[in-house]
């Protein structure tokens, strides 16, 4: 099993942690930003697109990173990741849905708006509506949290991954960004997995003023 994509892509680390919370064997790649490699001809038969991750298992090439956690969690995740049921699948699917069109995409222009811009370049007016939509995402959080440990239950699921792996950075760039009791209680369980520590909690620090990749 191979992965292709930089450790710095926020969708590469997504597919990282779960990789490690699955316990499988993998290469994994570093291709994208300063690693280049994305414009080949070779890499363009891998995914058309053109981006990253992409997953090589055997002879099965898949690309799109919540399709590639869909993936792994179904074929080496067994009914703690991927339910038979298609309504248990659903409570941990949506979360993901609306963590990647909703919270992530609040994030990202928090991120891109200040920790990726340089500072004279910075519209701090539309970095802090998209700080506010990030608040507004944590309180929706906190309020799923009051009752169990995980975002869809009693166990770390999907929905886990892709809520969970923004908060390091939404956390980490420099901004104030105040988490509610429960998504707080959350966090410090999320940062106790390796998984997160060694792929999530890593630095990105080249990312810094640099508005390319």
């Amino acid at each position: 099993m191979k992965l292709y994509g930089r450790i710095t892509s926020f969708n590469v680390q997504k597919v990282l942690w779960l990789l490690e919370e699955l316990g499988l064997c993998y290469e994994h790649i570093e291709c994208g930003g300063r690693f280049g490699g994305l414009d080949t001809a070779a890499f363009a038969r891998l995914n058309p697109m053109q981006k990253v991750p992409v997953l090589i298992d055997g002879d099965h090439v898949v690309w799109e990173s919540h399709t590639i956690l869909r993936y792994l969690a179904a074929e080496y995740g067994g009914e703690t990741w991927y339910p038979a049921c298609a309504y248990q699948r659903s409570l941990s699917e949506r979360w993901m849905d609306w963590g990647h069109l909703t919270f992530q995409q609040a994030f990202m222009g928090t991120f891109w708006g200040y920790y990726r811009m340089p500072a004279e370049k910075r519209d701090m007016q539309a970095v802090n509506e998209s700080l506010e939509q990030c608040v507004n995402s944590l309180n929706i959080l906190d309020k799923a949290l009051a009752e169990q440990a995980f975002i869809a239950g009693k166990t770390i699921t999907l929905g886990d991954i892709c809520t969970g792996a923004v908060l390091y950075r939404l956390t980490s760039q420099g901004l104030d960004v105040p988490l509610p009791e429960n998504v707080t209680r959350w966090y410090e369980q999320l940062k106790q997995r390796p998984g997160y520590q060694r792929w999530v909690m890593s630095d990105f620090t080249e990312l810094k003023g640099r508005e390319d990749f």
